[in-house]
């Protein structure tokens, strides 16, 4: 069997972000949320617990956290726990693994967008700004790490967002100066 991978800050984080998750997605109804670089696999298994009506797809591109996913995965038995897939957002949707348009009702994507290339697209930059300290010492060593890395401004995603039909629908604080973004994609009449 492979080894489940453990993050502290997956084990922090899960429980506030399960409550956003509660805020915003119905339980009356069978939908399909894709993780996006899904990690150890803990969070896609905590969410699924909540939420048995949602079959959930995790995804990664690192394969030992694809290994650690399907670790999880096989350990918790849960039904609506895909096998993981690999999965490279820089690239265009339609190389992702079988994921087809329209097919998924919720998306989500934890920790991602601040260690990845902007073509890939936690804490954020709001006009420019970094605070505290503690966000400001991250940002530089990401971007000491990867110059492609760092806190992405939360105007520049609102404008992707929008480039993209997606509404920037709300921000919800979250522990250790972190911050959850909540885009919406208005549906096609």
């Amino acid at each position: 069997m492979c080894k489940m991978l453990n993050a502290a800050a997956a084990d922090r984080n899960k429980d506030p972000i399960l409550e956003v998750l509660k805020t915003r997605v119905t339980s009356d109804r069978h939908l399909v949320a894709l993780e996006i670089s899904s990690g150890t696999g803990q969070h896609v298994i905590h969410f699924a617990r909540a939420f048995p009506n949602i079959t959930w797809q995790p995804s990664e591109v690192e394969a030992q956290s694809i290994s650690s996913i399907e670790a999880y995965r096989q350990y918790h038995g849960l039904q609506n726990v895909k096998p993981p897939i690999y999965l490279d957002v820089s690239q265009s949707w339609e190389n992702w693994g079988g994921i087809q348009a329209e097919s998924c009702d919720l998306i989500v994507n934890i920790n991602m967008m601040h260690i990845s290339p902007l073509a890939c697209t936690m804490p954020y930059a709001f006009n420019g700004s970094i605070t505290p300290q503690s966000n400001v010492d991250f940002d530089q060593s990401l971007r000491y790490r990867n110059p492609d890395w760092g806190l992405r401004d939360v105007s520049l995603l609102t404008k992707l967002g929008q480039e993209n039909g997606l509404r920037l629908e709300g921000i919800v604080d979250m522990p250790a100066n972190n911050k959850c973004l909540l885009f919406h994609k208005d549906s096609v009449v």
